[in-house]
């Protein structure tokens, strides 16, 4: 085998992962904080895994940042419509008896 005419081929590396930095802040800011905190710990890992060549560790830590960050969300969306449902419930009672009873 000539290895002098063998050219290697350039090492294409996978696209970059999406870091989900700037949703975990907004997350971390409008929503649940404790939770957004851990996504941007990891959304904070992905480029610099990404650019040591570590390429599956990116991707897990995007993974990681992107579960996290919708953890956070997720969590505040049931919040508020648990605080929704309780005002109207509460609303509705307190309608009641202020019909109901004259003080």
């Amino acid at each position: 085998m000539d290895y002098t005419t063998q050219q290697q081929q350039p090492i294409v590396p996978p696209p970059r992962p999406k870091n989900w930095l700037v949703e975990s802040i907004l997350a971390t800011i409008f929503c649940c904080m404790p939770f957004g905190i851990v996504g941007i710990i990891f959304a904070a890992q992905v480029n610099d895994k990404y650019d040591s060549g570590d390429y599956e560790g990116a991707l897990r830590s995007s993974k990681e940042a992107a579960k996290w960050t919708k953890i956070s969300f997720f969590i505040q969306l049931g919040l508020a419509v648990l605080w929704i449902i309780c005002a109207i419930i509460w609303g509705g009672f307190f309608f009641w008896q202020s019909r109901h009873y004259n003080y």
